[in-house]
């Protein structure tokens, strides 16, 4: 099935009862009065969509594909698959040199990586920040995340024969910022892996998840990916391996986006793809055991990412913090950071992202930590440019307390 192909049956829109409680939900509506909102965008106008695509709606590209309006909603409407689903079949404009730079992430590391202390030193630089501003629209203000001069799968190849050692094997997707941006998020699940008597694979020749392609009009581009993952993972999961991520909203597209955005059949494999807390959490139910650090203290505050609030597993990386000694934990209340992915770097919606996550960022003031968990590499890159605290992934929390 190619990506700009639906069957109108899973988009469930006729159970929308119109109570508005995605409208009420949505952090962009509150901020951004040009975007009519989700119910409208989603439901109301694909039962006119349907009879007419006129009524194709360019007030679509400002919704954050954030799915709060999902997990609010009572009747379990697809809302944001809607709204994105329309994008995708009708907005046939090409997508802007801007959106394409930016959705491009593995094409984009691999050019940075063997350039990564300049192409970071330039980045920094203030004029940098005003001439992308002027020519291709990213915002003065937004911070770019750093490139690592070392690939992830370089450091993980040169282990392969140690990882191969171990009796239990899962094999890993890291996604294009372990491998370009922060390959010690990597090394730090290798490290709780091996902890737990697993060794970790790499997938053979694994893509971007492609969800920066779907929000930026690259469907098309974002299919194929789709379809070489899916097949990878396949055969990862023929040979026994479970595939095991670091990253929220790369697991929730790779499970959850494919199918039902770009018609990419992965029911055999989906319950093989898990995020690493839950996994991690899973096998200490199961009687698996840590060697903590005796004297380990953090005080940490977690933030729930709203990809993780849609695959509905921010409970599994709670209880995992918790589950470390020493780690004085609070967790924040349901909030969206704002940058969603790329959204945020855009110079019309940089307002309104930062006036989304500020609630955010009062909460994270207000408790005061050490450092932010957080399940996401864009949360923590918004959180870490409008705040002065540090963000970590929790898999690098429980490393760092892991007795070494």
């Amino acid at each position: 099935m190619k990506p700009q192909e639906f069957t109108h049956s899973k988009y469930n829109f006729e159970e929308c009862m119109k109570c508005t409680v995605c409208t009420a939900y949505c952090p962009v509506l509150q901020v951004n009065p040009l975007f009519p909102g989700p119910k409208q965008c989603g439901p109301d106008e694909e039962r006119l969509r349907l009879k007419d695509p006129y009524f194709f709606n360019a007030a679509l590209k400002y919704c954050m594909n954030c799915k709060r309006c999902e997990v609010a909603c009572p009747s379990e409407v697809n809302v944001a698959d809607l709204i994105q689903a329309a994008r995708i079949r009708y907005d046939h404009s090409a997508p802007k040199l801007r959106d394409q730079i930016l959705a491009s992430t593995d094409f984009m590391g691999s050019l940075a990586r063997p350039f990564a202390p300049i192409v970071n030193s330039v980045t920094a630089l203030p004029i940098t920040a005003k001439v992308l501003d002027a020519t291709l629209g990213v915002d003065k203000h937004r911070k770019f995340p750093k490139y690592s001069a070392f690939s992830f799968e370089r450091w993980l190849s040169r282990h392969e024969k140690q990882q191969a050692s171990f009796p239990a094997q899962i094999a890993y997707y890291h996604g294009c910022y372990v491998n370009y941006n922060e390959p010690q998020l990597g090394k730090d699940f290798v490290k709780v892996m091996n902890a737990l008597g697993t060794g970790v694979q790499l997938l053979d020749k694994e893509k971007c998840c492609g969800i920066a392609m779907i929000t930026n009009g690259m469907s098309a581009k974002a299919g194929r990916n789709a379809r070489h993952n899916t097949a990878i993972i396949r055969k990862a999961v023929e040979k026994g391996l479970q595939v095991v991520g670091t990253s929220s909203t790369c697991i929730l597209t790779l499970r959850n986006e494919y199918p039902e955005l770009l018609g990419v059949d992965n029911s055999d494999v989906r319950e093989d793809i898990l995020l690493a807390s839950r996994y991690i959490y899973e096998k200490l139910e199961n009687g698996a055991k840590l060697r903590f650090k005796p004297d380990f203290k953090l005080k940490v505050a977690y933030h729930v990412p709203c990809h993780m609030e849609k695959l509905g597993w921010g409970i599994f990386t709670e209880q995992l913090l918790r589950s470390i000694p020493g780690v004085e934990l609070t967790v924040l209340d349901s909030a969206c950071c704002g940058i969603a992915g790329t959204y945020g770097f855009k110079k019309e919606n940089y307002e309104s992202s930062q006036a989304i996550g500020q609630r955010l960022f009062d909460m994270i003031a207000e408790a005061d930590p050490e450092v932010v968990a957080c399940d996401c590499e864009t949360c923590k890159w918004q959180i870490e440019m409008s705040t002065p605290y540090k963000v970590m992934n929790p898999i690098s929390i429980l490393a760092q307390a892991l007795e070494d």
